[in-house]
């Protein structure tokens, strides 16, 4: 009939599509085996969270840290951000185990991503963000981390009862003037390499050293700096001071603490970042105080036997002393003494063998730094050569990189 209603057409169940499903979004374009690995992946981290928690994962983090299993470190913190993604300790840490291992975009990505979370907290991110970057950029980033630092100082001072010690929150750093200091260094160091031709330069790094100082005035770092800075300005004796106050902050505690082989860590907090000690004894040997130069470069040393410029410092240093005593022989117009030839033997065979050390480890390790290279073989050239068969020469593990002139300079740092 013209007016009835015809019945529905069964419809027939539509045709499975062979679309991704919620769980394989984004997944289209890989290959089936790319796929299964994310389903593994999103497998055990599920299994982790069931297992672990966030904190045990990070405990598990800090122990491999702690034992400078950097590898196993990052496997850990991984785990616990693909538990929590936006766990600021985690992210903080990663950043450093990246660092560490020596990937500057991963550490980077790490800190960055922290920064955007919490961009009003936590200082760390920012000073690690300076190390990575140069320049303007580095200032940057140490004046924004220095804000958050005299914020949180701030806030401190006026959350805490007069004469009560602060107590710091579980997951938050506790910062300190020195760290504030630390931070200021890092920016007059700055406008004393990077930045060093810019306009105002030398006033700007003056103005940073003092405020470094305002904060925390026995810092090694702090006043080695400003005898930097003096020297830069021909204000030699100023600078001799500045340099000789900053060592005598640490240097008698780390021989005394050597000697006893006790490794207290105050006394290791205390002692300045290995590349910092490098400047020192470059600048204790500019100013002549060799025999302080030679403690110095001790210690470098017995602390890592892998670095050529300590080496070749040390052969220098010992070079500089055996001139020195000819010179002063030769003025007071008298002949040399047995005790006098014995000394110049000491120095001169002291001088050969620390140079033949850094000579065959600059060749190992495939270092870049021409003038270096050619001042050892000069030197040698005067003492009569390398020595041979030399029993100091040190071992190299098999897994050593390549060096380049900036990495001797440039060792890491940590503010």
């Amino acid at each position: 009939m013209g007016g009835q209603a015809k019945g529905k057409k069964k419809t027939k169940p539509k045709k499975k599509e062979n679309r991704p499903n919620r769980g394989d979004l984004g997944f289209a374009n890989l290959t089936p085996q790319e796929r299964m690995k994310v389903r593994m992946h999103e497998k055990a981290k599920k299994k982790t969270a069931e297992k672990y928690s966030v904190q045990q994962l990070l405990e598990k983090t800090e122990e491999c840290m702690d034992s400078f299993d950097f590898e196993m470190a990052g496997l850990f913190c991984q785990r616990a951000l693909d538990v929590e993604s936006t766990n600021l300790q985690a992210l903080d840490m990663l950043g450093h185990i990246y660092s560490e291992l020596g990937d500057t975009q991963k550490a980077k990505g790490a800190f960055l991503r922290a920064v955007e979370l919490s961009p009003e907290d936590g200082h760390s991110k920012y000073m690690y963000l300076g190390q990575i970057h140069t320049g303007k950029e580095a200032v940057d980033y140490y004046t924004r981390g220095i804000q958050v630092l005299l914020s949180a100082l701030e806030k401190q001072e006026t959350t805490t009862p007069a004469g009560a010690a602060a107590l710091p929150d579980e997951n938050s750093e506790l910062p300190t003037a020195k760290d504030v200091s630390v931070a200021y260094c890092s920016i007059a160091e700055i406008y004393l390499t990077d930045l060093c031709m810019e306009e105002g330069a030398a006033d700007k790094c003056r103005e940073f050293i003092e405020r470094a100082l305002q904060y925390h005035h026995d810092n090694p770092e702090a006043l080695q700096l400003m005898a930097s800075y003096l020297f830069s300005t021909e204000r030699n004796q100023e600078g001799k001071e500045y340099l000789l106050k900053s060592v005598g902050m640490w240097l008698p505690a780390q021989k005394q603490s050597a000697a006893s082989s006790t490794t207290e860590e105050d006394v290791q907090n205390d002692i300045p970042p290995y590349e910092s000690r490098i400047t020192t004894s470059e600048l204790l040997i500019e100013s002549e105080e060799y025999e302080t130069a030679v403690d110095v470069l001790e210690g470098l040393l017995e602390e890592d036997d892998e670095v050529v410029q300590v080496w070749y410092l040390s052969g220098w240093v010992c070079y500089l002393q055996w001139e020195k005593a000819k010179e002063q022989q030769e003025r007071e117009g008298r002949e040399v003494t047995e005790e006098e030839k014995e000394e110049w033997k000491a120095l001169t065979e002291a001088a050969r063998s620390y140079l033949t050390n850094a000579k065959k480890l600059y060749s190992k390790l495939r270092c870049d730094d021409q003038p270096m290279l050619e001042h050892v073989e000069q030197l040698l050239g005067e003492l009569g050569g390398e020595m041979e068969g030399e029993e100091g020469e040190p071992d190299l593990d098999e897994d050593y990189e390549p060096c380049s002139d900036e990495d001797e300079a440039e060792a890491p740092m940590e503010h």
